[in-house]
């Protein structure tokens, strides 16, 4: 069955734009498609599964997608998920910048297209594709110039506060940027909250409190999505037996992870992994 493909000329203005906006607020549940543009993907609040190039990733506020035009990907288990897509066509951008430098691209693997904002990062941006949303539905040459600087600043600023999802080089990061730092980076190992409010000097309730005001999940809830959408990966890409995959993705033993697993998605992960053979 063939995927469901969008067109530029469903999305653009114009053929002069080079970029525009498609905000979802909220993102439905959308299945696997693909499409003739280019992507970026910043989720604003809520939670969901964002399956990319079958690899699926448990989103929620501040993650960062870079999607080429020959990527699929789609939305599943959706929960008040809000984001900015920014679509452009790398073959129209005009202005004089390293586009290829600046824009991971055709060359750059899956895992160089995933990053993460802090919530610093998210206020500066949002500025930005705001305005950048006011322009791009015009279509005289002043406004296009001007809709590719604010995109070529939105993508600086995205250099500028992005970090890899699992980084711990973010000295100015807010705690619960270092939560989340802490959170994908722990997927194989233990993690213990109280651990980590000792260490800040924080109260485990108004960490929890903050953290579900941002993403709509508790923490337990979030690190657990984590563990399986790695498990789900594992399994689909990976000749591993089950008891290895349980072990790298943090799970205490294999009888629990199957337990965990069969009650997310209704399946065993052996029967999970035979869907893709």
């Amino acid at each position: 069955m063939s995927l469901l493909k969008l067109h530029t000329h469903d999305f653009f203005f114009s053929e002069k734009n080079t970029v525009t906006v498609a905000e979802r607020l909220p993102q439905p549940v959308f299945p696997i498609h693909t499409h003739d543009f280019y992507e970026l993907v910043i989720v604003r609040r809520g939670n969901g599964l964002h399956i990319v190039n079958d690899v699926p990733y448990y989103i929620t506020c501040g993650d960062l997608f870079y999607i080429n035009a020959s990527d699929h990907h789609g939305y599943e288990s959706v929960n008040d998920l809000e984001l900015n897509n920014i679509l452009y066509c790398r073959s129209r951008l005009n202005l004089a910048a390293d586009w290829e430098t600046l824009i991971p691209g055709d060359n750059d693997s899956q895992e160089k297209r995933y990053w993460r904002l802090g919530i610093q990062g998210i206020s500066a941006i949002q500025t930005v594709i705001d305005a950048l949303a006011k322009e791009c539905i015009k279509s005289d040459a002043l406004s296009v110039q001007l809709s590719e600087s604010l995109f070529l600043q939105l993508i600086l600023l995205l250099q500028r506060y992005r970090h890899p999802p699992d980084s711990h080089q973010l000295a100015d990061a807010q705690l619960l940027d270092r939560l989340m730092l802490d959170l994908h980076a722990g997927i194989g190992n233990a993690f213990r909250l109280e651990d980590f409010c000792h260490h800040h000097q924080l109260s485990p309730r108004s960490i929890q409190a903050l953290f579900k005001q941002h993403t709509g999940v508790s923490i337990s809830h979030y690190l657990r999505q984590l563990r399986l959408c790695k498990a789900m990966a594992l399994l689909r890409q990976k000749q591993m037996q089950i008891s290895e995959i349980s072990s790298e993705c943090g799970f205490e033993d294999s009888n629990y992870f199957s337990a965990v697993f069969s009650r997310a998605l209704g399946i065993s992960p052996s029967e999970y992994r035979q869907r893709f053979r």
